[in-house]
């Protein structure tokens, strides 16, 4: 950068105060530094970019090694694995012959569900009907009919 000394800077203040003058040069200096603040942060912006393109490149190389190693990983269980089945195959080929046929095993046993709308009782119905059980509910006209004492004839 320009190597500016405080000699320098004095010079240029000097020589601005005389140029501009002592009215206008605060607001040519508030409009120069918001200038010089404008290009900073422009100047930070792009090495900010650049940063992040940097890094992304970076990514993306090692997205294609874990992804080319993914590749090679899957190729090599895959010839393992048919090299395997062959190997299989090639052992029990003269073994199938000579065993029975297996038969399935029977089908599992699922107990029936529940029907929620039929209410099991612990006793019978015809149990609770010789025995006195009440089954239904009566209202209270009715129980105060049903049990009212019979009237006694004078007659």
């Amino acid at each position: 950068m320009l190597d500016l000394s405080f000699s320098k800077m004095a010079l240029i203040g000097v020589v601005a105060l005389i140029v501009i003058g002592p009215e206008k040069l605060p607001k040519v200096a508030r409009t120069l530094g918001a200038l010089l603040g404008k290009a900073q942060r422009y100047v930070a912006d792009v090495k900010a970019e650049v940063n992040r393109s940097m890094d992304l490149e970076e990514l993306k190389k090692m997205k294609e090694t874990m992804e080319t190693a993914a590749r090679d990983v899957e190729q090599t269980v895959q010839t393992t694995a048919s090299d395997f089945e062959k190997d299989w195959a090639d052992t029990t080929a003269g073994l199938n012959s000579d065993l029975p046929a297996i038969e399935p095993p029977p089908p599992y046993y699922k107990r029936p569900e529940k029907n929620w709308r039929l209410k099991r009782g612990a006793m019978p119905q015809w149990y609770k009907a010789r025995s006195g059980v009440r089954t239904k509910a009566l209202s209270g006209a009715a129980r105060v009919a049903r049990y009212r004492p019979k009237p006694l004839n004078s007659f």
